[in-house]
């Protein structure tokens, strides 16, 4: 099963180019061209006009065409399209089926905007859902649970996204629905996961830190007996908690305990894959920084930023909040680098974070908008802005 934008591609050819023909025009590899229409990745904004005069067809539509991203269906499939056309007959192999398309999804969320995943990503959670509403086995109900939890968890995630964290209803609908289905299927590790999700949406979409302490502690309570990497993760963002209310020696602690617990990661952790040390780093920097001490903040997301090549969402927000820590020592030079950055990441993946954080630096350095190099970042925020 790959990733594909099919009707990308179809223009392509209406057009009268091939891959090597467009490529040329556009100044870029034959390489380049093949992500882009393998969803991979997207043309950066300044190439976006020069593409959709190529192609012959307004921006809007182009956007249109970038985030229309096809799942195409491999051999392997077969059992699930059977299921699909009748669901009574669902069985485990059609379940095993459908786990590795949200898995598969869920692999591309640092390569791809959230956009051109929210549509596959909801065609299989409707299928989820009417596949679990028919399925007759016990056994084959209860693993569409687990599946039904880990899609819900991924859509909040997509939607609050694509809103750029401004809607937090149906993100937290889907959080919901996530705990719900995990307790059905009994599975802590996932109902703890989508629990610390909402502490996200406490966080950093109202700005509510006293109930982003409280989810992130439940979190870590229902994650305690099953795995200590889900644990230490919610403290970090208890610790980020702390941080936003101003406490430092009750961010400290946390962060202390966050550390224990990811001293007992094992291989066999069932939430290995959501904690690296590059998190802890990252988190950490983000505590300082909201703790207003930008100089203790600094050093910790440089190495972090460094770090998250291959995770660009992350990596955006990192270099975001390394821009503000040196924004705020008045480290312009070091700012306008770090900005620049930001917004490779943010224009690779269009985040909701670091885009977030993009704009939110952008603002801070009106201070210095008099300066030449200043209104090149906002020049760039201003085509990022329009892209969105």
């Amino acid at each position: 099963m790959a990733a594909k934008r099919v009707r990308l591609a179809q223009r392509r050819k209406a057009a009268g180019y091939s891959q090597e023909d467009l490529a040329e025009l556009l100044g870029v590899e034959r390489s380049t061209i093949v992500r882009w229409e393998g969803a991979a990745t997207e043309p950066q904004p300044w190439l976006r006009p020069k593409l959709a005069e190529a192609l012959n067809i307004p921006p809007e539509k182009l956007q249109a065409l970038l985030d229309d991203v096809a799942v195409v269906r491999g051999p392997s499939d077969e059992r699930l399209q059977q299921a699909v056309q009748d669901p009574a007959r669902v069985d485990l192999v059609a379940v095993a089926q459908l786990h590795e398309r949200v898995r598969r999804l869920d692999e591309q969320y640092d390569a791809l905007p959230s956009t051109a995943l929210l549509g596959p990503a909801g065609h299989v959670h409707a299928h989820i859902r009417v596949l679990r509403d028919h399925a007759r086995d016990r056994r084959v109900r209860r693993s569409l649970f687990e599946v039904e939890a880990e899609s819900a968890t991924f859509m909040s995630q997509l939607v609050w996204d694509v809103s750029q964290r401004r809607d937090h209803t149906a993100p937290l609908g889907y959080l919901d629905e996530a705990i719900a289905c995990a307790r059905q299927a009994r599975d802590p590790a996932t109902e703890a996961y989508a629990t610390l999700r909402k502490s996200f949406l406490a966080l950093y979409g109202v700005g509510d830190p006293e109930e982003g302490v409280a989810r992130a502690a439940e979190a870590a309570d229902i994650a305690r007996q099953t795995s200590p990497a889900l644990t230490g993760l919610a403290l970090l963002h208890v610790a980020e908690g702390h941080a936003m209310r101003g406490d430092l020696a009750d961010c400290e602690a946390a962060l202390g305990s966050a550390e224990k617990q990811f001293d007992r990661v094992t291989p066999d952790d069932v939430g290995a894959d959501y904690y690296t040390v590059n998190e802890f780093n990252r988190l950490a920097g983000s505590c300082y920084l909201a703790l207003n001490l930008p100089e203790r903040a600094e050093p910790i997301l440089r190495t972090t930023a460094a770090s998250l090549a291959a995770k660009k969402k992350s990596q955006a927000i990192a270099y975001g909040n390394l821009t503000l820590s040196l924004i705020r020592q008045n480290k312009r030079d070091e700012a306008g680098e770090a900005m620049h950055h930001t917004i490779d990441a943010v224009e690779l993946t269009r985040g909701g974070g670091g885009l977030n954080l993009a704009f939110t630096a952008g603002r801070e350095l009106r201070r210095w908008q008099g300066e030449p190099w200043v209104q090149d970042v906002q020049d760039r925020l201003l085509a990022l802005m329009a892209a969105v």
